[in-house]
């Protein structure tokens, strides 16, 4: 099986991505790997050391700066999913599931979806900034929030230096979801109002990728079994961590989803039948009084 049959035919390919070494940046993540932690200390004494420093002091809006940054994280995730996704489906097309999750050609023999995969882990580390507009502007800063930047940036950061096959499959879910999060969100700091059912339809797709990457994990310890290490590129400990991971996902963002599109209807709607027999009680007193 030559490069030629596992890379799929790119219309254009970039100097930037065709000059890709992938030994070089495992070398260097390996090498730094240890920083990360660092990065996630730094990371939460800056927003819990912010929202004290903000306690006092009143909002900023920011809406240009917000707006500009989201705008920005959209444009890179629709490139890297525009950039990764051929790869996969090409993948999937001509040598099954298997392949997909086992061999991480999508890295070692892929020029293309190996940068744009260097640059999703990296991308983790500015992605943290979302957390500062939320600590700047004083708006509820939920554990579900810093718990999944601080996750998914070590896990990241420790799949690239095993290159862990199924990573391509996470890699092109979070692309394609931050490409409509961070389009929406870019569209809200500009003043436009989305109807609700596309916030509603942003946390549905996360909701579906932490189900697809449980599956993926499934599939992954299941080949791992029968086909052993030398034939699929995933370690058991990987498999633990992706899993965990994934379902404390789903578990959070079930919740976030039930009481922010459904708990608070409910209480919308109690409040306006209070309020309807408030009015009704009022009126019927007035009549009485006549």
């Amino acid at each position: 099986m030559n490069q030629i049959e596992i890379t799929p035919n790119y219309t254009y390919i970039f100097d930037f991505e065709s000059d890709f070494i992938h030994q070089d940046t495992r070398k260097w993540m390996v090498k730094n790997w240890t920083y990360v932690f660092y990065y996630c200390g730094i990371y939460m004494l800056v927003i819990f050391g912010g929202q004290n420093f903000m306690l006092n002091r009143p909002r900023f809006e920011l809406r240009g700066v917000l707006a500009l940054w989201n705008t920005m994280l959209a444009m890179f995730s629709i490139m890297g999913v525009c950039r990764t996704a051929p790869e996969l489906l090409h993948v999937l097309r001509h040598h099954g599931v298997f392949h997909s999750v086992c061999v991480p050609s999508f890295i070692e023999q892929d020029r293309v979806s190996g940068f744009w995969t260097w640059l999703f882990v990296l991308s983790k580390l500015p992605e943290l900034g979302d957390t500062v507009f939320i600590v700047l502007r004083k708006q509820p800063l939920i554990f579900l929030h810093w718990y999944h930047h601080i996750t998914v940036l070590i896990y990241s950061w420790f799949s690239y230096t095993e290159y862990t096959a199924s990573a391509r499959w996470f890699i092109v879910m979070n692309y394609f979801v931050h490409s409509v999060m961070y389009s929406y969100y870019a569209l809200k700091a500009l003043r436009f109002n989305p109807p609700r059912g596309i916030s509603m339809l942003i946390t549905g797709l996360q909701l579906t990728q932490m189900i697809i990457g449980c599956g993926i994990n499934i599939w992954a310890h299941s080949y791992l079994k029968t086909a052993g290490h030398s034939a699929c590129n995933i370690s058991d400990l990987n498999i633990k961590l992706s899993i965990a991971m994934y379902f404390s996902y789903f578990v959070l963002f079930a919740r976030f989803f039930y009481k922010a599109y459904f708990a608070s209807d409910a209480k919308f709607g109690k409040k306006k039948i209070s309020s309807s027999v408030s009015t009704q009680s009022s009126q019927t007193d007035k009549i009485k009084a006549q």
